[in-house]
């Protein structure tokens, strides 16, 4: 495979920056990286340039340390949910300087680290002493390989649970072979008060979901709901995204393994916090 030659985390704070604006503020990371890549407008092999044996690609795992540098100076924050924003800080500004952002986490390390030693022409984060992003951590490729290895009747049944504990009810699981890939069914009731009926589709799916498949489960759905949900472990591509949510249609509300993952953390199915501590360097260092 030839060498990655798409850009460095830091040569696409910019168009992350406008991605975010344009996304109103705020945006999930899918969201985040779908935007920011079309602005960047990078053709297809970088698109799709693999990051070693992880399920992410490069550009995935770049635009990850990319928001965390912006995070440590304070222009973004982020939640448990996986939703990131601009800070007030964030709003207030028309423009940003990706040098200036480098060089201000580059500070903080070196005054919470003051042995570190950081080579100022080196592009590699990983080597500026900042914490991993969290939705490139080593806990999210193992539960997604758990989760694309399961069987399909498991998948089925994690995704009923999964929306059972998000407040949906009467969730069935169907997967009746012929019904053009309509996986279960579920109501989801809002303020108490408004009903809607829900048809959902679970692939475990290690590639991207087409704009095909989403017409042929949006064709399976035609006057059986109000709403469609589609569940992978993969990720979805840009025309699956505007199928998804074409005007005149019944929409269909997506899930991707990021947010699969997120899901799962929240709930706390089949993932466990542990409490640890964090070591400060700099208390020892001034004894």
């Amino acid at each position: 495979m030839d060498r990655y030659k798409g850009p460095a985390y830091n040569e696409m704070m910019t168009e992350l920056f406008q991605a975010i604006k344009e996304l109103g503020g705020s945006g999930t990371v899918n969201e985040i990286d779908q935007k920011t890549i079309e602005i960047l407008q990078l053709p297809q092999d970088i698109m799709e340039y693999p990051h070693g044996d992880s399920n992410k690609t490069e550009i995935q795992y770049r635009l990850a340390w990319t928001r965390t540098y912006m995070k440590k100076v304070g222009i973004l924050e982020n939640s448990s949910r996986g939703v990131w924003a601009l800070t007030s800080k964030g709003r207030e500004l028309n423009a940003i300087d990706p040098a200036s952002i480098v060089n201000q986490v580059r500070k903080m390390t070196f005054l919470s680290l003051p042995n570190t030693k950081i080579n100022l022409d080196d592009n590699n984060p990983e080597n500026d002493g900042v914490d991993v992003p969290d939705e490139i951590q080593s806990w999210r490729d193992k539960l997604k390989n758990i989760l694309i290895n399961l069987t399909p009747d498991a998948f089925e049944r994690l995704s009923q649970r999964l929306l059972r504990e998000s407040g949906f009810t009467q969730v069935e699981v169907t997967g009746r072979s012929g019904d053009g890939g309509i996986d279960g069914t579920g109501i989801i009731k809002l303020n108490g008060m408004i009903s809607f009926h829900m048809l959902f589709q679970c692939k475990r799916y290690q590639g991207s979901v087409s704009a095909s498949e989403m017409r042929d489960f949006r064709g399976a759905m035609q006057g059986r709901a109000d709403k469609g949900l589609f569940i992978t472990t993969g990720k979805f591509t840009s025309g699956a995204f505007q199928e998804a949510n074409r005007p005149g249609t019944t929409p269909i509300d997506l899930i991707d393994g990021d947010e699969l993952i997120d899901k799962l953390r929240e709930l706390q199915l089949g993932v466990i916090p542990i409490s640890d501590y964090q070591i400060d360097d700099s208390w020892f260092t001034s004894i």
